[in-house]
């Protein structure tokens, strides 16, 4: 099942980064404890890897075991007349598993749509999309200790989902399978989120960029980090992209084939052959214009894989 120096680039959304040393595909229970169980006797790192949306590989690799996850079973159970119970397996992408649900008249993660990824990393960072969270919708979740690799069942509240944040980001335990708590739809409300999934994928395609990137790379301002505040009120304006689009580096700042999208300020782009060490200094370069513009400096809300050293300004 381990296998040796496996390239990362073919699976990630920025397509760049070098190799794992240690590289285990797990699609059962058992399969996941063995890679642990392997992980402890040699003594290496971990990292978890699902559909590699929402991470930065250094060009030097990982040292470590990267564990990727295709635990891919979805099945659902009626819960009460109008909520349906939907377990899926944390290697599930968010696009099977909503057409899942609306193969089976089940309502709920359509405000999902287009959102590349898994189940695995929706957990983790609590995915979010304007008003909706996974927070919304997750009922229990079924997790594996790193240390001694007992799965257990826990309720939502062990996962303490807050804004890019879980108690997953421990890495003490990772998810198994996540069930959610989805409402039961008839045919005609089925065919207006058909309507709406469609919607929502054409809104986001033409917001954003949808290949060469990992999607927002810095998460929004915690309310203590700022000081400016939102025009006629009193709330703080902790949207990053506001401050990205001031400093005027959307379609215009580059090194090399990294380049911040012309689509969105808060969205870096690989056009073909970038390295991640190009795409950190386009990153660098950003949290620098903003910091001497307001005094606060961005943090990413991109995971950064296998870097020795903290390679962004802190």
């Amino acid at each position: 099942m381990i296998q040796k120096n496996v390239p990362l680039s073919d699976k990630n959304w920025f397509q760049t980064g070098g190799t794992a040393a240690h590289f285990a595909t797990v699609e059962t229970q058992q399969q996941f404890q063995e890679a642990l169980t392997y992980a402890q006797t040699h003594t290496l790192d971990i990292f978890v890897l699902g559909g590699g949306a929402n991470v930065l590989i250094s060009d030097e690799g990982f040292d470590g075991l990267i564990i990727h996850t295709k635990l891919n079973s979805v099945t659902h159970k009626y819960f009460d007349d109008n909520s349906i119970m939907v377990s899926a397996g944390a290697g599930v992408t968010l696009p099977d598993l909503i057409n899942y649900c609306l193969d089976h008249n089940i309502l709920g993660l359509e405000e999902f749509s287009g959102i590349p990824g898994t189940v695995g990393g929706s957990a983790y960072n609590n995915l979010h999309y304007f008003q909706f969270s996974l927070a919304d919708f997750l009922n229990s979740g079924t997790i594996i200790d790193r240390a001694t690799g007992k799965i257990t069942e826990v309720p939502a509240s062990w996962f303490k989902l807050g804004y890019d944040s879980s108690e997953l980001h421990n890495k003490k335990q990772y998810l198994v399978s996540a069930t959610l708590k989805l409402k039961k739809g008839n045919d005609l409300e089925v065919s207006h989120a058909r309507g709406r999934q469609k919607e929502i994928i054409r809104h986001r395609c033409s917001r954003y960029p949808t290949t060469g990137t990992c999607g927002s790379f810095f998460r929004n301002f915690h309310t203590d980090e700022v000081t400016k505040t939102i025009a006629g009120t009193d709330k703080k304006m902790i949207y990053v992209a506001y401050y990205l689009d001031k400093i005027g580096v959307k379609g215009e700042l580059s090194v090399g084939d990294a380049i911040v999208s012309h689509q969105h300020a808060n969205m870096l782009v690989n056009k073909g052959n970038a390295t991640s060490q190009e795409l950190l200094e386009v990153v660098r370069a950003m949290q620098k214009k903003v910091y001497d513009a307001y005094g606060i400096i961005p943090q990413p809300e991109c995971e950064l894989v296998g870097f020795k050293k903290y390679p962004l300004i802190k």
